[in-house]
């Protein structure tokens, strides 16, 4: 497969898991959407707040090599799982949108999937990367949908289920 064609397949499968997150917030009233149904917290609008941020660690950070802002600090590491008060679905989702749209620019920038480059002490190479943010995304969507069915019982991947 030339690394075009290896490109886009990975950028196919990166949308369609972004489309299932999108998804998995329809027709969810935001008192559900934040609502934390397991032990660790965890809500849908802050699966999907905390994936806008590693959209913005992977692509824009780590491949990009971008000096771009996180929230978190020694005092507080977990304000991308956090929903404020003032947020609402459709500004996470907004957000989600931009990080993406920077992400699939990053992507479609990158030369060679087999470039290796160092990230503090370590080497990586392009290829791995992507692999393990799709592992990255779809493991959270599947996290999305036990939250999702918990809620209104809905599951799978879109309306097309």
């Amino acid at each position: 497969m030339s690394n075009d064609n290896e490109k886009a397949a990975i950028a196919e499968v990166l949308d369609t898991y972004r489309g299932v997150v999108r998804w998995k917030l329809e027709g969810v009233d935001r008192s559900d959407a934040v609502r934390p149904l397991v032990p660790s917290g965890t809500s849908l609008l802050g699966i999907v707040k905390h994936l806008a941020y590693v959209e913005r660690w992977w692509f824009h950070a780590v491949l990009g090599r971008m000096d771009v802002d996180f929230p978190w600090t020694d005092d507080d590491p977990d304000p991308d799982w956090r929903i404020e008060d003032w947020e609402s679905i459709e500004g996470v989702l907004d957000f989600f949108e931009r990080e993406c749209a920077m992400s699939r620019t990053v992507l479609g920038s990158l030369e060679s999937l087999d470039a290796e480059f160092s990230r503090g002490e370590r080497t990586l190479v392009v290829r791995e990367v992507l692999l393990h943010f799709v592992e990255e995304l779809a493991r959270h969507v599947g996290h999305m949908d036990i939250l999702r069915e918990l809620i209104d019982g809905s599951t799978g991947w879109g309306p097309q289920d």
